[in-house]
């Protein structure tokens, strides 16, 4: 296996790790509640590490798929 193609399954194992973090810290408030008709909460914008944490999950989904088609072209 090449040096490169390593380097980058280790850094999508890291990305994904990263991700999953980012995800459940985010702020879900009503939980199931929300589901099963709950709410009637106004609309807010995202502020300090919400928001923070809203562009870091954006950014790592990005790099995510950029580093599978990094892989796919170099395991071919």
């Amino acid at each position: 296996m090449d040096n490169t193609l390593k380097i980058f399954l280790i850094s999508q194992i890291v990305v994904c790790g990263a991700l999953v973090i980012t995800v459940l810290l985010q702020n879900r408030a009503e939980g199931l509640g929300k589901m099963f008709g709950g709410g009637g909460e106004v609309f807010r914008t995202k502020r300090g590490l919400e928001k923070v944490l809203y562009y870091l999950t954006i950014g790592l989904i990005l790099v995510l798929v950029i580093l599978s088609l990094l892989i796919l072209k170099y395991s071919a």
